[in-house]
């Protein structure tokens, strides 16, 4: 599997962790689909994400985590915004890291063709991305949320 990162928004070097080990393991650790894949992140400020967020869902705003399916062996985008995701963790009492491995891992997930329309979806993707982050030393990711 292939990870490739740009980061858009310098914040993130702050956080003093490996960004390419980092987000190789959430992501590997969340991947059930092909394992010669491609999958691009993108580490963007609030505004990047909020004209994606805009101009692809029709939502005024920035948000988390945005994730773009692509075609194979490039399977697909997965954008987060720096600012949300501090000010979310923060919110959540989580550190930056655990609500980071939580986006990463939820993105890859979109990108495997799971989503949470409905509420059997919701509660099947939450299931699941509690198990994987457990598997990386995290806990529950929606536990007081």
């Amino acid at each position: 599997m292939q990870i490739d990162i740009q980061v858009l928004d310098k914040h993130f070097y702050l956080r003093r962790f490996f960004l390419k080990r980092f987000c190789q393991k959430v992501i590997e650790n969340a991947w059930k689909g092909k394992s010669d894949a491609v999958v691009s992140v993108v580490l963007a400020s609030n505004d990047f994400v909020h004209s994606l967020n805009k101009k692809y869902r029709g939502k005024d705003k920035p948000t988390n985590v945005l994730s773009f399916e692509n075609a194979y062996p490039l399977a697909g985008d997965i954008v987060i915004a720096y600012g949300v995701t501090r000010d979310e963790a923060k919110a959540q009492r989580k550190t930056f890291s655990a609500h980071f491995a939580h986006l990463l891992t939820h993105g890859a997930l979109h990108l495997q063709k799971y989503d949470h329309l409905t509420e059997k979806q919701a509660q099947k993707m939450e299931q699941l991305e509690t198990k994987l982050l457990q598997r990386l030393g995290y806990e529950d990711p929606y536990k007081g949320v």
